[in-house]
């Protein structure tokens, strides 16, 4: 409620001006009620008059309703007509353009009001001592209101620029806050690419061998099966634990840690058991790696044996292997399959994911086909974070 009314005196300024202008006119009465003033009643109200009318439009024309009152007072002491208390407009028009706009215009309007001074100081007879005492009186008056208006306009200033840094900064926490789940989203894609391809592949293939030893060799399509259902089941878990991230407040319990190095062996078992014949080696001493750097290997290797799947052909072999340096871990996944020939339909997504993840940790990643025929995947990451010298 009062704001809503605060907002409402802030949009008519004539109106809130003239209220401040009534204590001009209130100074003004006992002056012209008690016969003291120096000057017949109809001058004085109309002087009186022409000194206030201009304060109801002091914030809406600041700059021209000083000139107007300082031109009024100017003729006002060339007729030797003596100051009435409305004379006090001249100081009130000097705050408002001083506190609004730059210093060069509040300087000229304290220099115009100090000249004012010095004209009504000798232009009204008086004694020596008077006249300095007026003088020093004035002087002071005007720098008073001129120091007054220049600590408003930078005040003003400074709590604009703290109510624009505050904006600056909100955007800039917004942004922030939608790159962050930008990246949050395509990280999650990227895991939910490389999880339901190469599941989904491996269910395949070994869909297919059920398909075809459903009727000669009944245990083989029943352990195809079971592969299948194991498979399905590793996707789901893998899936809700990726999608578990974007739900808030859900208390279904703990998610399954992300796979790593450590998961490679249980990766190549479960290809080797969709029929793919797979070789795994590890040269040199394991280095300690962040969790980030054990997914990506692990995501490197799945989708290289997930393309074999999918692109290698029939009996196809593939060989992985992992080196590890004294600075970097070399992962190496060759295949003899179709390479070249294989078909690509344009959709896939894995090779650009794998680059991505590398780049990350500053790696690189070389995907092509071999001479002679089959696929290579020849990836290096560092293995500890570079540290600036």
């Amino acid at each position: 409620m009062v704001a809503s009314a605060w907002e409402w005196l802030r949009r008519r300024r004539p109106l809130v001006d003239a209220f401040f202008a009534l204590p001009v006119l209130l100074v003004s009465l006992p002056s012209l009620l008690g016969g003291s003033a120096q000057i017949d009643n109809a001058r004085y109200v109309l002087l009186t008059a022409a000194l206030a009318a201009p304060l109801v439009l002091r914030r809406t024309l600041p700059r021209t309703m000083f000139g107007v009152v300082a031109l009024i007072s100017f003729v006002q002491c060339v007729l030797g007509v003596i100051p009435v208390p409305a004379n006090i407009a001249v100081l009130m028009c000097l705050y408002t353009v001083t506190a609004g706009f730059t210093f060069r215009w509040g300087l000229a309007a304290a220099l115009t009001a100090e000249a004012g001074a010095g004209m009504a100081t000798f232009r009204y007879p008086s004694g020596a001592d008077d006249r300095k005492f007026t003088f020093v009186m004035l002087t002071v008056l005007v720098a008073g209101v001129y120091i007054l208006g220049m600590h408003m306009r930078t005040r003003r200033a400074y709590l604009r620029s703290v109510e624009e840094r505050a904006e600056r900064l909100e955007r800039e926490r917004d942004n922030e806050v939608k790159v962050a789940m930008a990246a949050e989203r395509a990280r999650i894609a990227r895991e939910l690419h490389d999880v339901v391809a190469h599941n989904v592949s491996v269910i395949v293939v070994q869909a297919d061998g059920a398909s075809y030893a459903i009727d000669t060799d009944v245990g083989r399509a029943r352990q195809a099966l079971d592969t299948i259902s194991s498979t399905g089941r590793l996707a789901l878990a893998e899936m809700r634990r990726l999608l578990g991230v974007l739900r808030e407040n859900d208390d279904a319990g703990v998610f399954a840690p992300q796979p790593g190095v450590a998961q490679l062996d249980d990766l190549v078992e479960q290809v080797r058991a969709s029929g793919l014949a797979v070789t795994y080696e590890v040269d040199g001493t394991p280095a300690d790696m962040s969790e980030g750097r054990q997914l990506t290997v692990y995501r490197i290797v799945q989708e290289a044996l997930t393309n074999t799947l999918k692109h290698g052909g029939p009996r196809v072999a593939v060989s992985v292997r992992l080196r590890y340096a004294k600075d970097a871990l070399e992962i190496r996944v060759d295949d003899d399959g179709r390479g070249a020939a294989a078909p690509d339909d344009g959709r896939g997504h894995g090779l650009a994911g794998m680059r991505e993840r590398v780049a990350v940790y500053g790696g690189t990643v070389r995907a092509a086909p071999r001479v002679g025929g089959g696929f290579e995947v020849v990836a290096r990451i560092p293995v500890h974070e570079e540290v600036a010298a």
